[in-house]
């Protein structure tokens, strides 16, 4: 099966193929050099296509931006899916979401993901249609969370709070921690924000947790490599 580009060259490889292939690239391209300064031509240039063939599958550079989030979404959370499946309890497969989110080791996307993130939320508040992705992604987010509290609770785990109050305290600790690290604060790196975040979730529902006891696992930045 081949895919016909706009310039009428034919293009070997499935369209879901080519399409993935072009939002892994433009990932990379805009964690390394920020969303304002990627061109097209920068992300054609990272998937061995020509720019024609980017625009024929996305149009416009926001749409662009909007569709490599959602393939980054779909594959963090699909990771995360597989982690959780091997983990025993609803505290161990929260903790692992947590380090999904502010650990660099731990996280399946490219190195500077976190400003990936900084680029997204920007957009979003002067584009709709990202806007509409940011709303959705916090929904799918919080979600997940509160589902996991949800089976803590089920389990004896956890004590009985708000799982949606819950998650949204936790996901807005989280996102604010994420820009510390992405800004580099001297005083908040992955390790903190990762401790403080995992203190308040023992906190608040009331079980015991010590730094040092993640097993090695593999943030919201590597997913992309390979």
């Amino acid at each position: 099966m081949t895919t016909r580009a706009a310039e009428g060259t034919e293009v070997p490889g499935t369209a879901d193929q080519r399409r993935e292939q072009m939002l892994h690239a433009a990932l990379e391209v805009i964690s390394a050099r920020g969303y304002a300064d990627t061109r097209i031509a920068d992300v054609a240039e990272r998937a061995g296509v020509s720019p024609a063939l980017v625009i024929y599958y996305f149009k416009t550079k926001d749409q662009l931006l909007t569709e490599a989030i959602r393939y980054y979404e779909d594959t963090w959370y699909a990771v995360g899916q597989s982690r959780m499946a091997g983990l025993q309890s609803a505290a161990e497969r929260l903790e692992e979401i947590v380090a999904m989110s502010v650990l660099s080791e731990a996280d399946p996307e490219p190195a500077s993901s976190w400003q990936l993130w900084l680029d997204f939320w920007a957009q979003a508040a002067r584009n709709a249609e990202v806007a509409g992705v940011r709303q959705k992604s916090d929904e799918r987010w919080r979600e997940l969370i509160g589902a996991l509290v949800l089976q803590g609770q089920e389990a004896g785990e956890f004590r009985p709070v708000d799982a949606g109050s819950f998650a949204i305290y936790l996901s807005t600790l989280m996102d604010g921690l994420t820009i510390q690290i992405a800004l580099e604060d001297p005083v908040v790196d992955s390790v903190r924000a990762f401790e403080l975040s995992m203190h308040f979730v023992a906190d608040q529902l009331g079980f015991d947790w010590k730094p040092g006891r993640r097993r090695n696992s593999s943030s919201r930045a590597a997913m992309t490599e390979g």
